[in-house]
């Protein structure tokens, strides 16, 4: 196994222990465990000691000083469900600490190719005891509800019994920090412990959350590879299974087998958690963790990326690749929120990051795990209906800016609920999802109202002056402008989703009428309503400063000063901790991009010198205050011809977390960023591009680099892509006719093709 396969971290100071603890985090999309010691640390040591259920949520009232009409009422965040994690290790008397004794050696790595977390500890104990602990973890892929702790215990100098005792605890609670509005503020105590209870060894203990009354059962068992005595401790909240292992067993296999069942999935999850354990624990360890690699081994055949040339960038890349799959949801009741679930940061909430940032790398790698994406926006439909019409609008949906369920959690409205942009970033992820995969059945089935029910709300947020449509009162992306006219980006993203309404309806006019009929009758769409779709979208304003000869990022933007970068102090980033957004709202300053995000996004709308000087204008004022804006301006920087600062900003965004370069990476790793580092080399180096009618390809190689190779998924296809110095290999499986354009030339590609360019 190559060390780009394998991330590694050893150190154990304060710094290092609350970063590793979300580097090493195991999850499947459903669960999600930090990688805390099962033994904990020393009373002087922090930890955010996480056990996590993707949208499992608990509800509080927000608290304003001044409350007006329409502001969110409650908010939802994830709750830190009970500790499945504890396990002490005594040898003797001494309880296995590696902050006591000696500490020979020690080795922390999660295997990315297989999927699984080890710790290696070789430890003398205070009073000279020699042992050497191998533990493993692992989040299952293929039995979502299951997190299992596997012990390999060998005894190296003495011969005294062991004991391991092994706890639920349900005395747990949520981090918060007043101080960082990316972390939560408030709310640490969510659950009630309902249940504790124990029968025939195993063990179980039930949360309720106080306020959504939502119900979570962890129930667990063990396996061993020899006899040792057994004794139960229930207590109030929680839970202890002792077992002791006598004399004269050398070497001691443990493994605890935990399984986490919730109402949101389950229909009786104390019933269900109990069936489940049996049959996970009669597979035994060993054929888990082949199960785990037999599901990874299908993943990378088509996910992973080959840098050829810097393997540093090389395992910084496949970990981001893994921590996606990691923490994106799998049913359409969940999501991915912005830390995965490797941390509370931004408390669980789904955001736009989801759809510009991460669907597409699911959307051309694993295109099932995309439609439950975009199932889970239909899914929250209804709540984004009834919030248009909190929000005062008589027809469509508008979607909450950051969410579990489909409510409004921000309430915070001009960087929440201004930034209307989110009903935009679903609409396009819906289209380009349709021109990838050719899916039409999903069109009908919930595409078409989507794209429909987003598309009303422009119409409602924006009108007619001058024969020109204008969208007022509206947050971008850059969220240090807020409240703006006619933002660059909002009317872009409602340009192409009004357009693209009628080319549906078009579309299933001509292949299933019946099927238009039953959409229309259900939403009551119009011809009418259409043609205002159309009208809108023709007619839509997008702001141009002539002088400058770049696209404004809003109506009075560039009529603001420039921040006074030279003299803001570095250690006053990000500016959002320092200043008040009053202050920062004044001036000409970008937290991340804004219109370079639409350039890239809807590049074919605007010719590519005005792209250049857009790019060259707001990059000098652009803070990268946000993970989320590196990865976009190395994009952007590949198709104007910037190889340099292509390579730059992709730097920064590839090792983000493993380097811990935000010094934000205790509250969860930043799945965004992730997303874009994949995005940076195929859209970016690679200049792929998804049409109407093909695929397109520009390849630019770094100059740094031997080379670089990927695959990608396009209508059935499957087509691996060979970046060399010296030219670029295609090879395409295909079954069907598909249309390829690499540097200009277009090939037309009917069965299984090897080209050479």
């Amino acid at each position: 196994m190559t060390k780009a396969w394998i991330v590694e971290e050893n150190q154990i100071d304060q710094v290092s222990l609350l970063k590793n603890e979300s580097l090493f985090n195991v999850a499947n999309g459903y669960i999600g465990i930090r990688g805390n010691f099962e033994e904990g640390y020393p009373a002087d040591k922090v930890s955010i000691r996480g056990n996590y259920i993707n949208a499992f949520y608990e509800e509080a009232t927000i608290t304003y000083g001044e409350k007006a009409f329409g502001f969110p009422e409650t908010l939802q965040k994830i709750v830190n469900v009970m500790d499945g994690q504890t396990v002490f290790v005594t040898i003797g008397e001494e309880r296995v600490n590696l902050f006591e004794g000696e500490l020979k050696d020690l080795k922390r790595f999660v295997n990315l190719k297989e999927g699984y977390y080890t710790r290696q500890i070789h430890w003398v104990s205070p009073r000279g005891k020699e042992v050497k602990i191998d533990i493993t973890r692992l989040a299952s892929f293929t039995t979502l509800e299951l997190f299992a702790i596997h012990y390999h215990i060998e005894k190296i100098n003495f011969d005294e019994e062991v004991i391991i005792e092994s706890v639920i605890d349900g005395n747990v609670e949520n981090y918060t920090n007043p101080n960082d509005p990316r972390v939560g503020a408030s709310h640490a105590q969510l659950l009630n412990i309902v249940k504790v209870a124990e029968e025939n060894q195993v063990l179980q203990v039930v949360g309720e959350t106080k306020v959504s009354k939502l119900q979570v059962a962890l129930t667990t068992t063990h396996r061993t590879n020899c006899e040792a005595g057994i004794e139960v401790d229930v207590a109030e909240k929680s839970i202890a299974a002792r077992y002791t292992f006598d004399k004269g067993n050398a070497v001691i296999e443990f493994t605890k087998y935990n399984v986490y069942t919730d109402t949101r999935r389950h229909t009786d999850p104390v019933a269900e958690g109990i069936c489940l354990i049996k049959q996970v624990s009669e597979q035994g360890f060993e054929t888990i963790k082949e199960a785990q690699k037999v599901y990874l081994d299908t993943f990378w055949e088509v996910a992973d990326i080959e840098i050829l040339g810097d393997e540093a960038l090389q395992q910084g890349l496949r970990f981001n690749i893994y921590q996606l799959l990691q923490g994106v949801g799998k049913d359409q009741v969940s999501n991915i929120g912005a830390k995965g679930l490797s941390g509370e940061g931004y408390e669980g909430h789904y955001f736009w990051d989801t759809e510009i940032y991460v669907m597409p790398f699911f959307t051309l790698c694993n295109p099932e795990i995309a439609k439950q994406l975009l199932r889970y926006r239909y899914h929250i439909l209804d709540e984004a209906r009834a919030r248009a019409k909190e929000l005062g609008h008589r027809k469509g949906a508008a979607y909450a800016w950051r969410t579990i369920t489909g409510k409004e959690c921000s309430a915070y409205f001009p960087a929440g609920t201004a930034q209307y942009h989110i009903n935009g970033d679903i609409a396009y992820t819906y289209i380009q999802y349709y021109l990838a995969t050719g899916d039409q059945a999903f069109i009908k089935d919930f595409g078409l109202e989507v794209i429909c029910e987003t598309a009303r709300i422009w119409l409602e947020i924006g009108h007619f002056q001058k024969g020109l449509f204008r969208i007022d009162a509206v947050t971008g992306p850059d969220e240090y402008t807020a409240i703006v006219n006619n933002n660059y980006y909002t009317n872009q993203l409602a340009k192409y989703n009004l357009s693209t309404v009628g080319k549906w309806v078009k579309e299933l006019e001509e292949t299933d009428p019946e099927a238009l009929k039953a959409i229309c009758e259900k939403i009551s769409l119009t011809q009418e309503e259409l043609d205002s779709f159309e009208r809108a979208s023709e007619n839509m304003y997008l702001p141009y400063d002539e002088e400058r000869g770049i696209c404004a990022q809003d109506d009075s933007f560039l009529s603001k000063a420039v921040w006074d970068f030279e003299n803001t102090p570095k250690e006053n980033y990000p500016l959002l901790l320092y200043y008040h957004p009053l202050t920062i709202y004044r001036y000409q300053v970008l937290k991340q991009a804004d219109v370079v995000l639409s350039h890239f996004l809807l590049e074919d709308d605007v010719d590519l010198e005005a792209i250049k000087k857009s790019y060259d204008y707001y990059e000098k004022i652009t803070t990268h205050d946000s993970s989320l804006s590196c990865a976009i301006y190395s994009i952007v920087a590949s198709k104007i011809g910037y190889e340099d600062k292509a390579y730059k900003y992709f730097i920064e965004t590839a090792r983000l977390d493993l380097d811990n370069t935000h010094n934000n990476t205790k509250d969860g790793v930043h799945i965004a960023n992730m997303g874009g580092t994949w995005m940076a080399i195929v859209y970016g180096f690679a200049g792929l591009r998804i049409k109407k009618d093909h695929i397109s390809l520009e390849p630019k190689l770094p100059a740094k680099w031997d080379g670089l190779s990927f695959t990608f998924l396009h209508k059935g296809a499957k087509i691996k892509v060979k970046m060399q110095k010296d030219k670029t290999i295609l090879e395409v499986f295909t079954t069907q006719s598909i249309q390829i354009k690499v540097k200009g030339v277009m090939y037309l590609v009917e069965e299984d093709t090897v080209l050479e360019i």
